[in-house]
């Protein structure tokens, strides 16, 4: 139930009636005509720009548009004002009985209260994290991990077939340094003293990865050149680090539906393939690219390149594919992979990438245009830093990495649960402060509790009312008299119910999940203002003495809250607290 989608049909049938009274031309789009809550909730409930943006179209000043449309809406039962503001705006004040209705109806579709079928069914892929396989992962993937969770199951629950994956970086010759690195620790393992020279891994991490190796060969590969044992530590070492990161992920709740390697791009034909694509549309040539800008590097001379045209697709400079010398650029397996996606018949792809990555984002969606023919969207979703403070200052943790502070290491601190919800109070390309005494404070200012809270408190509420023979089960209270509401606060309550089905087809539409962290906390503090308020006015205290049928209907009330809440945090991959000391 989307009660703001009702009234737009509303809206929108008041519109169609008014073309076939010939108030309206016929021939008008009615596709950005909304529905919304208005800025101020002093002028009214819900609020359309139906006049302002139909008014240029149908050649009809937006006030008269708004003055027609005001009457036809207002005979409508549910509507009990329409009143037109400003140049064209309207406002609508609904019946407070329409508001009331949400509530067994959250009841009654409990889990799924407010899913959509706004996806349709369309395949989704969402990639995110995609750490390089060369050690356990920071903080900052922790961010990413967090947010392509958290976006994959909010798209999922709009109605879209969402396949979340990880790109194993196993390709480049940071791999290469990864082996080196555990051939250090396996010499270690087997009594040999070692120097990390610089550009090796000297985390702990690879003790033990170090030691199985050992387990494996034996003192075999020890003194042996490098050529007899990189291509087999190559493979040893990044199952090894995949282990790990598949562990960190599931320390969070993040579980991928497809790993890729970026190794099984080469020697396979996939990236010529993808390339030849590009070629036959006349988008790969040889040339000879503009000098960087700036203090030109003292090595840089121009050299003809094999080159894609992304200029033609909406990039600022057109792109290297193959180098010089006959070698892939890195480009070229991006462009390979997202080909292979295309491929596989995904409608969507989504990348969420680190900060660092921002250049990538006007080459990347270049390339996914010129391959899909413009059929295929790409959404590229930049992770900006996390910075960790405690007692007021920036906090470091063990390093037991060598060089940052693990995903680990932060959830052994605070848990899981804390440490999602608090990467997603904040939207994604904005920089994040996570303070340890705030996230671990039981107050208003720390979300996390506040909500949970909120949670607890409800469970709270019917243990109590079942204790006192109030018969709290679904059905019960599905079928409470709703009429036995209907203070301003209680309205406020069901209001923000209400908010739900939008709020979240708002947050699928825009790839958004930090909305949903947003809603809960206000709903939160609508419930926590709603149970303060009847510690001073009893008549909206939940409980009722002798009034159960009175008792039953304030508890529908929040028993639909605790239902968002519930769907809300599973959405964000948070457990909901049952009880808290």
């Amino acid at each position: 139930m989307n009660l703001f989608a009702d009234i737009r049909t509303l809206v929108l049938d008041a519109l169609s009636q008014m073309q076939s009274e010939s108030t309206l031309p016929a021939d008008l789009d009615f596709a950005n005509v909304t529905v919304e809550p208005p800025r101020d909730a002093l002028h009214g409930d819900m609020a359309t720009n139906a006049a302002m943006v139909l008014g240029k179209a149908a050649k009809m000043k937006p006030r008269d548009i708004a003055d027609a449309l005001a009457i036809k809406l207002a005979a409508d039962d549910r509507i009990t004002s329409a009143d037109v503001a400003g140049p064209g705006f309207l406002n609508m004040r609904l019946d407070p009985a329409v508001w009331l209705s949400i509530v067994p109806n959250a009841i009654k579709e409990a889990g799924n209260f407010g899913r959509s079928t706004m996806g349709d069914g369309k395949r989704v892929n969402v990639e995110f994290v995609s750490a390089n396989p060369t050690g356990p992962l920071h903080v900052g993937h922790t961010r990413g991990a967090v947010f392509g969770d958290a976006l994959a199951s909010l798209l999922d629950f709009a109605g879209f077939d969402v396949t979340r994956e990880y790109y194993i970086n196993d390709g480049g010759a940071q791999v290469d340094v990864l082996a080196r690195s555990v051939y250090l620790r396996y010499l270690e393992a087997n009594g040999q003293e070692v120097q990390f020279v610089d550009g090796t891994y000297p985390g702990d991490y690879l003790i033990k990865v170090g030691q199985d190796l050992k387990e494996k060969y034996g003192d075999t590969l020890v003194g042996k050149p490098e050529a007899d044992w990189l291509a087999d530590l190559r493979e040893f070492s990044t199952e090894a680090m995949m282990d790990l990161i598949r562990k960190d992920l599931a320390s969070i709740g993040v579980k991928m539906d497809h790993f890729f390697s970026e190794k099984s791009l080469y020697g396979t034909g996939l990236i010529e393939a993808a390339l030849d694509n590009l070629d036959a549309k006349g988008l790969i040539y040889e040339g000879t690219l503009e000098p960087p800008k700036g203090k030109l590097p003292d090595d840089w001379e121009p050299r003809e390149q094999t080159l894609f045209k992304s200029t033609a697709h909406g990039d600022d400079v057109d792109r290297p594919v193959k180098k010089s010398d006959g070698a892939w650029t890195y480009f070229a397996p991006d462009i390979a992979y997202h080909y292979d996606k295309i491929e596989r018949g995904f409608d969507k792809l989504i990348d969420i990438l680190g900060a660092d990555h921002g250049g990538y984002v006007k080459r990347m969606k270049a390339a996914v245009s010129a391959l899909s023919d413009g059929k295929v969207p790409l959404d590229i979703k930049l992770t900006q830093l996390v910075k960790l403070y405690k007692n007021g200052e920036p906090f470091k943790m063990s390093k037991r990495a060598g060089t940052f502070i693990t995903l680990h290491d932060l959830v052994e601190l605070v848990g899981p649960d804390v440490t999602r919800f608090v990467m997603l109070t904040r939207k994604n390309d904005a920089s994040l402060d996570f303070d340890f005494d705030k996230v671990l404070d039981q107050s208003k200012d720390n979300p996390v509790f506040y909500v949970q809270y909120a949670y607890a408190r409800i469970n709270s509420v019917l243990r109590k009312a079942s204790e006192a023979g109030i018969d709290v089960s679904e059905t019960s209270l599905m079928s409470a008299d709703a009429k036995r509401l209907g203070h301003d606060a209680e309205l406020v309550v069901a209001r923000k119910i209400a908010e739900w089905p939008r709020m979240l087809e708002l947050a699928a539409k825009h790839n958004e999940p930090h909305r949903i962290a947003f809603y809960l906390y206000e709903l939160a503090s609508e419930f926590h203002s709603l149970w303060n308020r009847g510690k001073d006015e009893p008549d909206l205290r939940f409980l009722q003495d002798g009034k159960t049928d009175v008792s039953r209907a304030k508890i529908s009330l929040i028993r639909a809250v605790s239902v968002v809440i519930s769907a809300g945090l599973g959405i964000l991959g948070v457990t909901p607290m049952e009880e808290m000391r």
